[in-house]
């Protein structure tokens, strides 16, 4: 990754959001869920990345699935998949591992919204969930540049979750792991709360991608 990457993402004008509507296309992309109210924005960005080219998994944690109502408001063809998938699919040595399969067949893993729970699981390599599982399988460390594959998040947290100086720490050691950031936008939070912490719109953040990837 080079470090436009470990410096963050900024906000592109408006006017260069979404130019080329086939920006993804033949690429799998890989959209976690971790467990902040952002989640409810999730069918929002599967249906642009679908519509980019992109076919689309979504790994949901359980803190996660709180906040998406139903299966049924998620976008056709985009597969959601929970913990329990992990177990349900293996069932002696030689099965398939879900996390170990999902990291092969992803381009490009996705974690948006990133709670400050998860966040701070990715920066110190826990793996209890299948999404963190799969991060932790990530092809960070390969020295083969042809099989290194992108890794974005997107925060969202309460504002003084995201000002607290553990989130500093946390975002540097992401970061030197080759992840990109596309850092939260100031707004009235759910909370109540005005300030930074928002996850940044699903517009802005296929947008980041693209940028991104087309450097």
């Amino acid at each position: 990754m080079s470090s436009t990457c470990n410096e963050g993402i900024r906000r592109p004008p408006n006017d260069v959001l979404l130019r080329d509507q086939t920006m993804f296309t033949g690429k799998n992309v890989l959209l976690g869920i971790s467990g902040s109210v952002a989640a409810i924005r999730t069918p929002v960005l599967v249906r642009l990345l679908q519509r980019s080219g992109a076919t689309v998994q979504v790994i949901v944690t359980n803190r996660a699935a709180s906040f998406i109502e139903t299966e049924s408001t998620m976008p056709e063809k985009a597969k959601l998949l929970r913990d329990e998938d992990e177990w349900s699919t293996w069932g002696k040595i030689s099965d398939p591992v879900l996390h170990i399969e999902l990291r092969k067949w992803a381009d490009i893993f996705l974690v948006a919204p990133l709670s400050a729970n998860t966040l701070a699981k990715l920066a110190h390599g826990l793996c209890d969930n299948l999404l963190t599982c799969v991060a932790r399988a990530w092809p960070f460390g390969t020295s083969d540049e042809k099989e290194r594959k992108p890794f974005f998040v997107a925060p969202a947290m309460n504002t003084s979750m995201w000002n607290h100086p553990v989130t500093i720490t946390q975002l540097e050691i992401i970061r030197s792991f080759g992840v990109c950031v596309i850092e939260p936008i100031s707004k009235k939070l759910a909370c109540g709360d005005t300030g930074q912490g928002a996850m940044e719109e699903p517009e802005q953040i296929v947008s980041f991608m693209a940028k991104r990837l087309s450097v």
